[in-house]
């Protein structure tokens, strides 16, 4: 995701053509200008945002179609105090008001929920979906748990998709082209069948080459190629609704380019330079030979799932509504870790879930007192297994700062030919040094025979697994006193049953390497004959026996009991999360607002690997994170309607904030303590007449971690400032409207990981090599894009021309990452200018 600094320079979004940042009332027309007025659900109740005593944000499909927002990345830069984090459709990172939520391992919560109609998607990897023929996503901020439930503990982002339509007959379809070989093909069509019923079909394909280049050959890095469709069906009788929504998503992009920019890229037989360490520049990567059956670079994931949505109404007063929805997602991502064309290490991420919910909500309105009081039932299982290959020998030069090989005249950033590495005397002197460096003094013939049996390519894998089953019990009340005044409270009951689980294995022998750096910190006698027993030719494949006693040591990650047993630990949690709300209607079209909610983030039961080969699995029982959020704030419509405000402040007070540490080469979640996070949002929209639309937003979050070696450290891709500037310009011209819509987004420094890159953090044991120069951050910058279009005043069609990063602005999408365990951080640019032109029209009663 992008970065922006400074509450300078209000920059950026694009015309955020649609009342950005807030929701309210929101948007302007197609051709810009009149203000479409936008009802909001965040309260699961249809809502003038002026009334809702949450600071909520929200786009219409229209004005995601009019700003060219195809994801929710691109959506992000539009919300103040929302950023998304796009690595992979397989990988991103929402982060809310400072809070990030990213985590693959299938036994965490997430902390920011994405929402599909009211249905959450629960884990990451599934998380990121298309965003085409959509009423409108709402973006709720702050702890949504009373209202949301699951993973909604720092705020809720809903999208609401056009459902069926029994009104009309009508119809889109559209056609992008651009630079990088970029295309998108979109089309909606919705079909009356018969009074009250209807039938909706839409998708979207859209592709793109990569923008970071393969010194290497074959496709370049980064690409995109995704489609979606998705199928309505509607049936209305009387006092019945009923939606019925299926969604398939299928992606396949190429690898992402984790580059190093430490080292220079080089051709793995040669050891010519072939690249530059630029960080937007062309990187050298592949897969190890053999690794996973010889899969490429890249992603190959698919998300689907059905809801059915029913909504009866006993009366004016009280109506029944019943959400059921089942979802499966399936991705495997392999990807180059150690951002080197030398194979040090191959890396695979296999993550799998299947979701079943069932919500019930009873919901009342009559007079004074709007309420409702519900239930929910949950289940979810998923798997994330995660494969890892690696050259021992160029993981050796590179733990002894040798990656350059034996030669003094040639460049330490310069990596050596692979063929280098398979020198035993070469390895052999390495492991002397390593050895010295423990205290150790490891013969020559010893160290040149060990040397001799490092693996070329070392296979080890694990796997973490969840099962979740829960119910909720919740309700919600506002009661008006008086004209102007009300009072808000709700309540929820979470109970949970969990099963953690955890296995792994080394799949083709012992590593050597692992088992020496084992070795080492062992009393003499034992240290003695392990190193012995390395020495002994084909030491990589002897099975352990009394004869020869060597643990099937891993690497990345050490064997659980018999090289693959499976260890369960369970739990069960119980907890309550509430808020309550305060709401003055200064006037028809302002209303001052004061909120308190107690978010809650359920216990993990967090699984990491043995602390030695076949030993037992470390279950880490996790509190549950607990945040205290107050927020007061106003909602205004002022002149006519032609000018709408809003602002907040907030503070949010964490217990038990949860985050990740390194030690050696995996990644631990444990509990960081206290934590604290403050701030200010505002949005602006200006629209005087037809041929003029501004917007502006500004939002400052101060995000710090308060306890530990981590106190005073900001959160993880938290700007603590954030601003945005957007003009659209229409005037009429030859029987049609021409429109020109320019923005600008801005974003402040961010850091990578809760440690923010601090040499103090990232010394051995904790990292295998130390990083002593902190360079994994993204200084603030601006972003500005601009679309010109022309269309009849009908809308019947369409043309644009559109240019997004118009200036080229190179920026760090993120940095570390799996390589950063083994002294080699790496590095994802960020998007580069894209222009080109799109054709839409649309046909029909609509």
């Amino acid at each position: 995701m992008t970065v922006r600094r400074a509450a300078l320079c209000a920059a950026s979004f694009l015309a955020l053509a649609a009342a950005p940042a807030w929701g309210q009332n929101a948007a302007p027309s197609v051709e810009g200008g009149s203000a479409d007025e936008i009802v909001v659900t965040a309260q699961l109740r249809e809502q003038d945002p002026v009334e809702v005593p949450i600071a909520v944000s929200a786009l219409t499909g229209n004005e995601l179609s009019r700003l060219g927002v195809e994801d929710f990345e691109e959506f992000s830069r539009f919300i103040p105090g929302f950023e998304v984090q796009n690595q992979s459709p397989n990988n991103p990172g929402f982060v809310m008001r400072g809070i990030t939520s990213d985590s693959g391992s299938a036994f965490n919560e997430p902390r920011v929920s994405v929402f599909q109609d009211g249905v959450s998607i629960s884990k990451s990897r599934g998380s990121y979906v298309e965003l085409f023929d959509v009423e409108r996503v709402e973006v709720s901020k702050g702890p949504q748990s009373t209202l949301y439930g699951r993973g909604a503990l720092i705020g809720a982002v809903n999208i609401v998709q056009n459902k069926a339509d029994p009104d009309g007959f009508y119809g889109m379809a559209r056609a992008d082209y651009g630079n990088y070989d970029q295309y998108i093909a979109e089309g909606m069509l919705n079909v009356p069948l018969a009074e009250g019923t209807a039938l909706r079909v839409s998708g979207r394909y859209r592709k793109r080459d990569g923008y970071v280049e393969n010194l290497l050959g074959g496709p370049d890095f980064n690409s995109a190629d995704t489609g979606a469709i998705r199928g309505s069906f509607h049936v209305e009788r009387e006092k019945l609704t009923f939606d019925l929504i299926g969604n398939y998503q299928k992606d396949t992009p190429n690898g992402t380019a984790f580059k190093s920019i430490a080292f220079t890229p080089t051709d793995p037989t040669t050891g010519t330079v072939i690249g530059t360490r630029g960080r937007n520049s062309g990187a050298a990567l592949a897969p190890g030979a053999g690794f996973e059956d010889g899969r490429r670079l890249g992603l190959d994931r698919e998300v689907w799932g059905f809801t059915g949505i029913a909504r009866y109404a006993f009366s004016d007063t009280v109506a029944l509504t019943s959400i059921t929805a089942y979802r499966e997602f399936d991705a495997l991502e392999t990807f180059d870790a150690d951002g080197l064309s030398l194979p040090i290490l191959t890396a695979a991420e296999d993550a799998r879930g299947k979701q079943t919910s069932q919500e019930l909500r009873l919901s009342f309105e009559e007079g004074p007192i709007t309420a409702f009081v519900g239930g929910s039932y949950f289940r979810e299982t998923g798997s994330q297994r995660t494969p890892a290959q690696f050259d021992e020998r160029a993981l050796l030069a590179r733990l002894a700062g040798r990656l350059s090989g034996p030669s003094a005249a040639r460049p330490g950033t310069d990596p050596a030919p692979a063929a280098t590495f398979a020198s035993t005397a070469f390895t052999g002197a390495l492991l002397q040094g390593i050895a010295a460096a423990s205290g150790v003094a490891l013969p020559a013939a010893q160290a040149q025979a060990i040397a001799a049996n490092l693996k070329p390519a070392h296979y080890e894998t694990s796997t973490n697994s969840s099962r979740t089953t829960a119910f909720d019990i919740f309700g919600d009340v506002t009661y008006k006193l008086g004209e102007r005044f009300e009072l808000g409270a709700g309540l929820r009951y979470t109970h949970d049953d969990k099963r953690s689980r955890y296995t792994a294995s080394v799949l083709n022998g012992r590593s050597v390497l692992g088992g020496l750096i084992g070795a080492l910190s062992q009393p003499a006698a034992t240290r003695a004959a392990l190193l012995g027993a390395l020495a002994v030719p084909g030491a990589a494949t002897i099975p352990p026996s009394a004869a020869y006693p060597v643990p099937l040591f891993g690497l990345g990650a050490q064997p659980t009991a018999a090289n693959g047993a499976v260890d369960t630990a369970t739990l069960k949690d119980d907890g309550f999360s509430w808020r309550l709300t305060a709401r003055y209607a200064a006037t028809e079209d302002a209303s001052l607002y004061a909120t308190y909610a107690r978010g809650r983030r359920p216990r993990v039961l967090a699984a990491s690997s043995p602390a030695a080969p076949f030993g037992a699995t470390r279950f880490n029982l996790l509190p549950n994170e607990r945040v205290d959020s107050y927020e007061a704030g106003f909602k205004t419509a002022l002149a006519a309607r032609t000018l709408l405000l809003d602002g907040a402040v907030f503070y949010y007070d964490y217990r038990n904030f949860q985050t990740t540490v390194q030690q050696g080469t995996q990644v631990i979640t444990t509990n960081a303590g206290k934590a604290e996070s403050y701030g200010f949002e505002g949005q602006a929209r200006y629209v005087p007449s037809d041929a003029l639309t501004v917007y502006a937003s500004y939002a400052y979050n101060h995000s710090r971690l308060k306890a530990g070696v981590r106190d005073g450290n900001r959160f993880r891709l938290s700007p603590d400032h954030s601003a945005a500037l957007g003009v659209i310009l229409s005037q009429p011209l030859g029987g049609g409207r021409i429109s020109f819509a320019p923005s600008a987004t801005y974003q402040s420094r961010v850091y990578f990981d809760d440690d923010n890159d601090l040499p103090a953090l990232q010394q051995p044991p904790a990292a295998l090599v130390a990083d002593l120069i902190r360079d994994e951050t993204q200084k603030g910058f601006a972003l500005v894009n601009a679309r010109l279009g022309y269309g009849p005043e009908d809308g019947g069609w369409r043309i644009e021309a559109f240019v997004e990063n118009a200036f080229d602005k190179k920026y760090t999408k993120d940095a570390g990452n799996t390589g950063d365990a083994l002294g080699l951080p790496t590095f994802i640019a960020g998007d580069p200018r894209y222009y080109g032109v799109s054709a839409t029209i649309r046909f029909g009663a609509r």
